[in-house]
């Protein structure tokens, strides 16, 4: 063998900490060396390198021999001549005998422990306590600590285990039994999160969490997890990614964080991100269920969306409104993707001029987004269509104010305006029972016809009514049986009602009289 390979070997079998035999060259003539992070593993945590302190060092004996042991991190240390004995296979089994039976080698165990702990490193502090514990059985430290160590990581059974070890064989001991109440607390809280998650309280299972499992098993890895999930159908899709990378950090091929993550990002409508990490989860389990359900899914909705705005684009609205509603089905949770739909949706139907079906897609948009301007223009739009003038001048102000440089904002409001002052004004066409194509000669058969039925003195038992309607069919047939103000009317323009200058007409009863003057008499010679 190498020197190399014997020392890695020799390592090994006298069960010494990693590194050990490279720090022998630290030998008693020598003192105290500066070891490097790369070549000793008992760094402290945000220390650059660390000094084993002679004071720190305790003497063993191994017969005529002397080795030390650092009691901050339990690297042995060897005189040079000894190193050079053990590379060379030169009574080494009497060294092993020695450490193994040697109480501050376990004390080393513990101590590096502690540090790995303290980084986090849970995997080697466990293999150095099962080192401890299995060269000292009844080593009660040992035990806390890994008792500790596992309620971390909520391996409660495991955790239990140790400080039951140690009741055994200390009764009573205080410290022990502390930690396994807080062991209990610690399980009984995951219990407890986990059930009112699947009762849909999550704000409660969120509680749990938090303020018990998380602050007793801080590294729990399923409980992060099941935060997770509360975060995600809680809506709350930032926080959810944010509780999944933590899981990620130290668990990178985590199958369940990378579904978990990935779907909070596609309801962050990044589905890019979303995809990446799908397609990393299936590289590692091509046959995962959720992940290929959650992949397919996308796949399909981004396909529907593009087919959507591709014949919108190409002006065939009536495909683009199927394919829109097609995209809309396949995730109606998807609010942050399905807002776009619905906006897009709304344009083709007011260009299809559907305005009651327009209205109630951009005011889906509107719901989940009540800053989008584009959305407030087309359903301003929408409502014209409908004939909602108020409505329709309402959204379009609004969207003006929010920006006054919008030009076809500001178009859609004067025409919304221009519409609603014609809608408060008297509709002529619809008094005298007309079309607005109606002919002349139509109009004048309308007049007389509603004249004689509304006179006021054919009406003596609701002579009041039949007042009013006879004066508005008087004012309609004014304005519509003159052709210049009829077309101006037409236009929107304001016509000015005037009395004509006719010949009297008088009708009354109960001491009232009406007088009306008509050019030419009553309209085809047709007098009372």
């Amino acid at each position: 063998q190498t020197g190399a390979e014997s020392t890695q070997a020799h390592s090994e079998r006298l069960l010494l900490p990693p590194h050990s035999l490279s720090l022998s060259l630290c030998s008693a003539d020598r003192g105290a060396r500066r070891v490097e992070p790369a070549t000793i593993g008992h760094t402290k945590m945000g220390n650059v390198s660390q000094f084993c302190n002679p004071r720190s060092l305790q003497a063993g004996t191994n017969r005529s021999r002397v080795f030390t042991v650092c009691s901050f991190c339990g690297c042995i240390m060897l005189p040079f001549s000894l190193l050079i004995a053990l590379l060379f296979g030169l009574g080494s089994h009497t060294l092993a005998a020695d450490l193994e039976h040697n109480p501050t080698v376990v004390m080393g165990y513990s101590k590096r422990a502690a540090v790995y702990l303290q980084q986090k490193k849970f995997q080697e502090a466990l293999l150095d306590l099962d080192k401890a514990l299995e060269m000292d059985p009844s080593f009660i430290q040992g035990y806390l600590q890994r008792g500790l160590l596992f309620r971390h990581i909520c391996r409660f059974e495991d955790s239990e285990i140790n400080y039951e070890k140690i009741l055994r064989i200390e009764a009573g001991h205080a410290v022990a039994q502390k930690e396994l109440s807080q062991l209990q607390k610690a399980k009984s809280g995951f219990d407890q999160a986990k059930l009112l998650f699947e009762n849909g309280d999550l704000p409660k299972a969120e509680e749990y969490l938090d303020k018990v499992v998380l602050v007793l098993s801080p590294e729990c890895l399923k409980a992060r997890l099941l935060k997770s999930r509360v975060l995600l159908k809680s809506k709350d899709y930032s926080g959810a990614v944010a509780e999944a990378a933590r899981v990620l950090k130290t668990h990178e091929d985590n199958l369940e964080a990378l579904l978990l993550r990935g779907k909070a990002y596609y309801y962050l409508a990044d589905h890019d991100l979303a995809i990446r990490h799908y397609q990393k989860g299936l590289r590692l389990d091509p046959e995962h269920s959720e992940l290929k359900k959650e992949y397919f899914k996308l796949k399909n909705l981004l396909k529907k969306t593009k087919n959507a705005e591709d014949a919108a684009e190409q002006n065939k609205y009536r495909a683009a409104v199927d394919e829109f509603k097609a995209a809309l089905e396949i995730d109606p949770e998807h609010t942050a993707h399905n807002v776009h739909l619905y906006l897009g949706l709304c344009k083709v139907l007011v260009k299809l001029g559907r305005g009651k079906d327009a209205v109630n897609s951009c005011s889906s948009v509107l719901e989940t987004n009540g800053e989008l301007l584009e959305a407030l223009i087309q359903r301003g739009e929408a409502k014209l269509l409908v004939e909602d003038w108020e409505g329709a001048v309402e959204d379009l102000k609004e969207a003006v104010n929010r920006d006054p440089q919008n030009r076809g904002a500001r178009e859609a409001l004067s025409r919304a305006e221009r519409a609603l002052k014609l809608s408060k004004r008297k509709d002529w066409y619809k008094i005298l029972e007309v079309s607005k194509t109606a002919s002349a000669a139509e109009i004048k058969r309308a007049y007389k016809k509603l004249a004689l039925q509304w006179h006021p003195d054919k009406n003596v038992e609701n002579k009041e009514e039949a007042e009013v309607k006879f004066l508005d069919i008087a004012a309609a047939y004014e304005v519509l049986g003159d052709e210049d103000k009829r077309v101006k009317y037409d236009r929107g323009e304001d016509v000015e009602e005037q009395h004509m200058s006719g010949p009297n007409f008088h009708f009354g009863g109960g001491g009232q009289t009406f007088t009306f003057h008509f050019e030419g008499g009553f309209p085809g010679g047709f007098g009372f």
